[in-house]
C-alpha cells in the first residue's frame, strides 16, 4: 500500500477543446481522491492555461507528440516518463498515442494504469465506454479506481477581465461558427441574423463570438443588424467563460466554444445537424437544450426563438 503522500500520478488529456473542458470534472475528482499526491498533467499547448489555472495539478507537461520516425523524441519521452517513477496513470485520452505511452512505461516498476488500453491494471474494456459521451466513459473508467461523484466542472475558478468590452446586460451570446472542415454543422448566418433582429427588438443585446475562421458568419450577421456587438477574434477562452457566466442565454453550433459556454451554467440552445451526434458530442451543462435537424438550413429562426 503506497503512502498517499508519496503517490506520484500522471493524468493524460491532450485535446480537443470540448473534450478537454468536459474532462476537467474528472480531473477535479482525481485531485479530490488523491489530495496529498504529486499530480502531473500531460496535455498540449492550447490547453496549458486551463491546466495551470484550474489548480488540480502540481505541474503541467506539454506533450511534444513525437512522430513515428522520431526515434530521439521517443527515447527522450521514455526517459522523462520513467524518470518520474509514477505510481499511477489516469489516461483520459485513450487513443493509439497513449497506448504507446503505456508501452513506454512497461517493465517491472510500471505504474498502475487506469484507462482502456489492453493490459492496464484498471482496464475499462466495456463497449459502453464509447457508446455514449466521453464524459460518461470517464465516469465508468474512474469508478474502476474507486473514484465516484464526478460532476461537470462549472469553471467557477476562471477569472477574466471583460470590462473593456462594455457589454450591457441583458445579452445573448451567438456562436455561429464551427470548424472550417465542417460547414454542414453551421446554422446559416441569415437565420442568426433573423434571430438577432427579434432579440434586439425585445431589448436584448446580442454578442457575436468566434475566431478568425468565423469572421464571414459574424460579419454577415452584424451587417444585417449593426447593433450586434461583434467580438470575433477579440476574446480569450477565459473571457468567453466570463462573458457566458453573465449572459442571459447562448445560441450556437456544435463547436468547441459552446462546450465552454455550457459548462459555466449559461442557458444554451445548441444546434445540431445530422452530421453531429448529441449522444456522443452533446453539450454538458446545467441548462442545455439541443435542437437537431438533418439539414440546419431547415431550422427556422422562429423555432429557436421559441426555445429561448
Amino acid at each position: 500500500m503506497i503512502n498517499p503522500a508519496q503517490e506520484k500520478i500522471l493524468v493524460i488529456k491532450l485535446g480537443a477543446l470540448g473534450d478537454f473542458i468536459q474532462a476537467l470534472g474528472p480531473m477535479a475528482a482525481i485531485r479530490k481522491h488523491h489530495p496529498q499526491a504529486d499530480i502531473t498533467l500531460m496535455t498540449t499547448t492550447p490547453y496549458r492555461d486551463f491546466a495551470e489555472g484550474c489548480g488540480y495539478f502540481n505541474r503541467v507537461w506539454i506533450d511534444g507528440r513525437p512522430g513515428k520516425l522520431n526515434i530521439t523524441g521517443w527515447m527522450n519521452l521514455r526517459k522523462q516518463l520513467a524518470g518520474e517513477k509514477f505510481t499511477r496513470v489516469y489516461d483520459l485520452q485513450n487513443n493509439d498515442r497513449t497506448a504507446m505511452y503505456f508501452k513506454l512505461l512497461s517493465g517491472p516498476q510500471k505504474p498502475e494504469w487506469v484507462g482502456a488500453v489492453k493490459g492496464a491494471s484498471h482496464c475499462n474494456d466495456s463497449p459502453q465506454r464509447t457508446a455514449g459521451h466521453a464524459f460518461d466513459g470517464h465516469v465508468q473508467t474512474l469508478a474502476l479506481a474507486g473514484i465516484t461523484d464526478i460532476q461537470i466542472d462549472d469553471l467557477s475558478w476562471i477569472k477574466a477581465d471583460i470590462a473593456n468590452f462594455n457589454v450591457a446586460a441583458p445579452y445573448v451570446i451567438f456562436v455561429p461558427g464551427s470548424s472550417p472542415q465542417h460547414p454542414e454543422k453551421r446554422w446559416p448566418a441569415m437565420h442568426y441574423s433573423a434571430l438577432s433582429k427579434s432579440l434586439l427588438a425585445q431589448g436584448k443585446n446580442v454578442v457575436l463570438l468566434g475566431g478568425k475562421d468565423d469572421a464571414d458568419a459574424t460579419g454577415a450577421i452584424q451587417k444585417e443588424n449593426p447593433a450586434c456587438m461583434n467580438l470575433t477574434g477579440r476574446t480569450s477562452l477565459f473571457q468567453i467563460a466570463a462573458l457566458a457566466r453573465n449572459a442571459s442565454a447562448a445560441v450556437g453550433n456544435d463547436t468547441g466554444p459552446m462546450h465552454l459556454v455550457a459548462a459555466t451554467g449559461c442557458p444554451c440552445i445548441a444546434l445540431y445537424s445530422k452530421n453531429s451526434s448529441p449522444v456522443k458530442h452533446g453539450l454538458k451543462g446545467a441548462r442545455v437544450q439541443i435542437i437537431q435537424k438533418d439539414n440546419l438550413a431547415d431550422l427556422a429562426p422562429e423555432e429557436v426563438l421559441k426555445k429561448l
